[in-house]
C-alpha cells in the first residue's frame, strides 16, 4: 500500500507531535475539526494540518486513517469512521494507535472490517516527538510492514507481527509498569502528606530509594493535566489483565486515583497552560490538600 494522504484524529498533545513528524516526512495530513474543541483547532493549525471538516470527508480523502486520542473515545471514533467508510467504494486502511486493550482492539477491528477496510493495531510509547524527543510506534496486524513508510528519526516504527493485538498488548504492559508505578507512588506520597509524615518518609526514601523517588518528582509536574486520559487507560489495562486471568482490581484502583487527580485544579489545566515553575513536591502538597471524597 502506497501512503500519501493521512487522515489524522486528533491533534492533542501526543497527536500534534506525531502529525508534525508525518508532515515533516512529506505526507499530506488531514484532520476533521467539526465539533472539536478550540484547543484541538489551535493545535491542528500549529501543526499545519488541513481541516476537511467531517469524518466522512476525512476517510474519503485519505489512504490511511490514523487514530491518536483519549483511549476512552477510540472505539466510538472507530465505529464512526467505519460508518463513513461503508458509504464509499475506496477504502482507506485504519490504524488505532491508542492505549486500548487487545480485546478493545479486536472490537475496533470488527467495526472496520465490517465496513470493508483493513485495520492495524498500533501503540505509541514515549513523549510527544517535538524538539529532540523521539517516540516509538509499535504496529501489528496483517500488512503491518506498510507502516514503516511513516518512520523518521523521531517517529520510530517497530513491526511486531501480523497478529492483531500485539501492539496493544505491549502498550498495556508498558503503561502498567510506567504510569501504574507513578500512580502508586503518587498515592503513597499524598497519603504521607495527609498523615503528616511526609518529611520523615522522604528522608527514608532518599536513603534507600532515591533514584525512584527523584525520578517521580521530575515526572510529577507534567502528570496532572494528563490524568483524565489515564483514567480510561487504567481501565483498559485492567481489562487486559483480566483477559489473561489476572486481577483487574489493581488498575481499577489506579483509575480511581487518576480520576481524583483529574478533578483537582491542577488536573483541569492543560499541558500548555500548566504552571511550569511548579515542582514535584508542590504537586504532591497541592493534590494532598485537595478536597477528600
Amino acid at each position: 500500500m502506497q501512503i500519501e494522504r493521512i487522515g489524522f484524529m486528533t491533534p492533542g498533545d501526543m497527536g500534534q507531535g506525531v502529525a508534525m513528524q508525518l508532515r515533516n516526512k512529506g505526507f499530506t495530513v488531514l484532520t476533521a475539526l467539526d465539533k472539536r474543541s478550540e484547543r484541538s483547532r489551535k493545535m491542528a493549525a500549529e501543526a499545519g494540518l488541513t481541516d476537511v471538516g467531517s469524518i466522512a470527508r476525512l476517510v474519503a480523502e485519505s489512504d490511511l486513517v490514523m487514530s491518536v486520542m483519549n483511549p476512552g473515545a477510540a472505539l466510538e471514533f472507530a465505529r464512526e469512521a467505519a460508518e463513513a467508510i461503508k458509504g464509499q467504494s475506496r477504502k482507506p486502511a485504519f490504524i488505532d494507535c491508542n492505549a486500548t486493550s487487545p480485546d478493545t482492539m479486536r472490537e475496533i477491528e470488527a467495526a472496520i472490517k465490517a465496513a470493508g477496510a483493513r485495520c492495524l493495531d498500533g501503540g505509541l510509547i514515549g513523549p510527544p516527538p517535538r524538539g529532540k524527543a523521539k517516540v516509538n510506534l509499535y504496529v501489528s496486524g496483517a500488512g503491518a510492514d506498510d507502516m514503516t513508510q511513516l518512520a523518521n528519526e523521531q517517529l520510530r516504527v517497530h513491526v511486531l507481527s501480523e497478529r492483531l493485538g500485539d501492539a496493544s498488548a505491549i502498550k498495556m504492559c508498558y503503561g502498567a509498569f510506567n504510569k501504574g508505578t507513578q500512580g502508586l507512588m503518587l498515592e503513597t506520597l499524598m497519603a504521607a502528606q495527609r498523615l503528616g509524615v511526609y518529611e520523615q518518609l522522604e528522608k527514608q526514601l532518599l536513603g534507600s530509594r532515591a533514584e525512584a523517588y527523584n525520578g517521580l518528582l521530575d515526572a510529577l509536574p507534567q502528570l496532572p493535566p494528563k490524568a483524565y486520559r489515564w483514567v480510561p487507560e487504567m481501565h483498559e489495562i485492567a481489562r487486559t489483565f483480566a483477559g489473561v486471568g489476572m486481577t483487574p482490581r489493581i488498575f481499577q484502583g489506579e483509575a480511581d486515583m487518576f480520576e481524583l487527580v483529574a478533578a483537582t485544579p491542577l488536573g483541569r489545566e492543560t499541558p500548555e497552560n500548566r504552571d511550569k515553575s511548579r515542582t514535584g513536591k508542590d504537586v504532591i502538597k497541592q493534590l494532598a490538600d485537595s478536597p477528600r471524597k
